[in-house]
């Protein structure tokens, strides 16, 4: 079962890799081993997404929008989030603009073909 890559690119996985890379560089740990972590990272951040209680809303001004390979790409310009959780936690966030990747969910959990992967 494949998963998407996308996380990688995320603070957590950006800080992970390099992590990795130095590990790999000192000959801490083999390039093999070091694709394995992740891997395993891919699997987990879907799985802990998905497990995830709090719920957020978004609102914006759509600035741009493409659909290719299977893959919606946004970009928002004024978002508001509006975050609540449990025990009653609520947050509010502003950003000046937001891109938003989204790609298939059920595509990269079951099939054996998950789709698109940015290996960049």
């Amino acid at each position: 079962m494949a998963y998407y890559e996308l996380y990688r690119r995320s603070t957590l996985g950006m800080t992970l890799t390099d992590a990795l890379d130095e590990m790999v560089t000192n000959g801490e740990l083999t390039p093999t081993i070091a694709m394995k972590v992740l891997a395993q990272f891919d699997k987990c951040m879907g799985q802990a997404l998905k497990e995830m209680k709090t719920k957020t809303t978004f609102k914006g001004t759509l600035d741009t929008y493409r659909f290719c390979d299977n893959v919606w790409t946004f970009i928002l310009d004024d978002v508001t989030f509006n975050t609540t959780g449990p025990g009653g936690y609520k947050d509010t966030a502003h950003v000046e603009k937001l891109k938003i990747v989204a790609c298939d969910g059920k595509a990269s959990f079951g099939a054996d073909n998950a789709g698109p992967s940015s290996k960049t």
